[in-house]
């Protein structure tokens, strides 16, 4: 299963670029619905605002990346290849960033907490990234 080379520089650097366009569309709908939930009046649960948030982060990166998939590849392709190759991706990401948000800052979206969120969104699929990269020779982009 896990029978690949991991030392390998230029699958790390293919599969880090792969997952930054994943994190800057996860982010764009994740941090957009809690900021959004910040600034409302609403009763909604904290968790409810971070379900919403995976939701839309989700969203978001899926139209980012069937977009950028659109410069090779028609719609339909586009938009297939973009769930196929980085919903497990995404969704380890924003599980990721949001558990963050919630444990450090109560799930309150601070200038302090975004770098971390970040980090954390950025590493957690980073070696699924490179492992189907190696075994497979998939991305997403």
């Amino acid at each position: 299963m896990f029978d690949i080379s991991w030392t390998c520089k230029n699958t790390w650097q293919k599969a880090s670029y792969n997952t930054m366009w994943c994190l800057i569309g996860c982010s764009i709908g994740d941090f957009g619905t809690i900021y959004y939930f910040q600034i409302i009046d609403h009763s909604l649960s904290i968790y409810v605002v971070m379900l919403l948030a995976i939701v839309n982060g989700l969203i978001t990166s899926i139209i980012l990346e069937t977009i950028i998939l659109m410069r090779t590849f028609v719609f339909a392709e586009a938009i297939s290849i973009a769930f196929k190759m980085s919903f497990i991706s995404m969704l380890s990401m924003e599980i990721a960033m949001n558990a963050t948000d919630l444990i450090f800052a109560g799930g309150v979206l601070t200038i302090t907490i975004i770098p971390f969120m970040l980090l954390v969104g950025f590493i957690t699929p980073l070696p699924y990234n490179y492992y189907r990269l190696k075994k497979y020779n998939e991305s997403c982009h």
